[in-house]
């Protein structure tokens, strides 16, 4: 079937409403794997020597300090018992203890019972 002249522009209109143009914007690409932060973290927690809490994948709660980390993996620093080289795959979140924690927790036990003497 042959159209003429006048039914072309109107067919051509006609379908040019239903398959608008895709509008021409730059689309985003995704993010950086990378952003620097978790170092820039890390490395303010490391040279302040920072006590955190370092939760593993399998529930087990660690506390120290970090003093060494690289791309793949951390050295938890801790008083009194052994240092731990942690693989960062391991670790669900690092989190700051807080030291009113620590204060509550070395002054549990030291007070005298209150009471009568007798």
């Amino acid at each position: 079937m042959r159209f003429g002249p006048r039914y072309k522009s109107v067919l051509f209109a006609y379908n040019g409403l239903m398959n608008p143009p895709t509008p021409s914007r730059r689309r985003k690409g995704p993010p950086p794997g990378e952003t620097g932060e978790e170092a820039l973290y890390l490395r303010s927690l490391s040279d302040r020597q920072i006590q955190v809490l370092v939760k593993l994948r399998d529930g087990e709660t660690v506390r120290g300090w970090i003093e060494y980390f690289d791309e793949g993996m951390l050295r938890l620093t801790r008083d009194g018992q052994p240092n731990l080289f942690i693989y960062k795959h391991q670790i669900r979140t690092i989190s700051e203890a807080s030291r009113k924690r620590e204060v509550r927790s070395e002054g549990v036990g030291t007070r005298a019972p209150i009471g009568n003497g007798a």
